[in-house]
């Protein structure tokens, strides 16, 4: 029996694992990098040490206009699905409080194994090819392919869109794969970074820039606060970053596109109440009275934060509440280059959740970040290009 022709735009994670799927499964698979190798996003993934999975798999940790069927998606290939799939290839994968690593804390690994996997089932990679078009045949039933690069077309039986999004500043992130899509006829919701710093307004940041402290933060739209996040925070020059503010920065991005007033309310003490605090500055004052209210803060928070927060004039109460509930100005995230992952993209209402096919276009299969579906850090993002990737390639695979 013939070899199926599948044709994978995408060199990245989600289209690395359909193109060894597809293999598995019978196909002949070729893929198109845009990049001159395969997974470059991947090499930075987790601080470079690459955050495969998470066992805390929950549908609170991910976003979607299409919410049931991202879930859906992700329960065609699970996570131990995902892990028993790593072990195969080589990968030995750990757990750090949850968080899954290959045991080798290299995402080198990971990459070089995906595409090892790939190549010894006869996968041929094909780097520096730009897709620019697909080109469709008028059977409507059973179309055929012909994938349009600067320098060749490729016939295909089936095509698979993994191109990722154009959140990364690494070449290639330049969402490509968007335009691809809405030339296909596709529903493109508009894409805006998320897992990415955001930026204040104020002329202080150049104060507290370099700083990091542990702390609590409220993302507030007309005072009223509609998501929680605590842990280490990155005070800049241009406002905050660090892992709790990514994770409420996607619901910041909607929030500023709708033109609502975003306020980010920081606790740099969260171990305190307000009064306890008081009292702690209370009695420093009495070991030690010839200080100011200032000078009192020292040892207690980061010399550069103390700049921000405080003068010889300001009143213990002034400074409890300052430390407390301090509020940034939000105008903006920054661009893409600096966000990790895109929210939005091509609707999940054009895919049919059980095998990643276009509804419209029969043989046209997508996965990964291309698709309106984000998560928080952790290794949720990486999740849901395996299972999108690894259901697309078995799919397209079959007759």
């Amino acid at each position: 029996m013939e070899k199926k022709k599948v044709c994978i735009v995408g060199g990245g994670a989600a289209g690395m694992i359909a193109a060894i799927m597809a293999a598995r499964n019978h196909a002949a698979v070729t893929v198109l990098e845009h990049n001159e190798k395969t997974g470059k996003k991947l090499l930075a993934t987790g601080n470079g040490r690459c955050n495969l999975t998470n066992e805390k798999l929950e549908k609170s940790c991910y976003h979607s206009e299409q919410p049931k069927i991202l879930w859906n998606v992700l329960q065609n290939f699970s996570f131990e699905q995902t892990l028993d799939f790593f072990k195969e290839i080589g990968i030995y994968p750990v757990s750090k409080n949850g968080y899954f690593y290959p045991s080798s804390m290299q995402a080198s690994s990971v990459q070089e194994l995906l595409e090892m996997e790939a190549r010894f089932l006869k996968v041929k990679i094909k780097c520096k090819e730009h897709v620019k078009e697909i080109k469709i045949s008028d059977t409507k039933e059973s179309p055929k392919f012909s994938v349009v690069t600067d320098t060749w077309q490729y016939p295909a039986d089936a095509v698979i869109l993994a191109c990722g999004s154009c959140a990364s500043e690494i070449d290639g992130a330049d969402g490509s794969g968007y335009t691809l899509a809405k030339q296909l006829g596709l529903k493109v919701i508009n894409p805006l970074p998320a897992l990415v710093p955001l930026k204040g307004k104020g002329n202080y940041f150049s104060k507290w820039a370099g700083t990091r402290i542990y702390g609590k933060i409220q993302l507030q739209a007309e005072q009223k606060t509609l998501q929680t996040e605590e842990g280490e925070l990155q005070l800049t020059d241009y406002g905050v970053s660090g892992i709790p503010v990514f994770q409420l920065s996607a619901l910041a991005a909607k929030l500023l596109q709708k033109q609502r007033s975003v306020t980010l309310l920081i606790d740099f003490l969260p171990d305190f109440t307000k009064k306890e605090l008081e009292e702690l500055f209370l009695k420093r004052n009495e070991l030690c009275p010839y200080k100011t209210t200032k000078e009192l803060c020292i040892g207690l928070i980061p010399k550069k934060l103390i700049e921000v927060l405080a003068d010889k004039k300001t009143e213990i109460s002034s400074l409890a509440e300052k430390i407390k509930a301090f509020p940034v100005e939000i105008v903006g995230t920054k661009p893409f280059s600096n966000a990790q992952v895109c929210q939005g993209g091509v609707s999940l209402e054009e895919i049919s959740p059980e095998t990643m096919e276009c509804k419209k276009i029969p043989n046209l299969y997508l996965a990964g970040e291309l698709l309106d579906a984000d998560g928080i850090c952790g290794g949720y993002n990486l999740q849901w290009a395996w299972s999108s990737g690894a259901c697309a390639g078995k799919e397209a695979a079959l007759w």
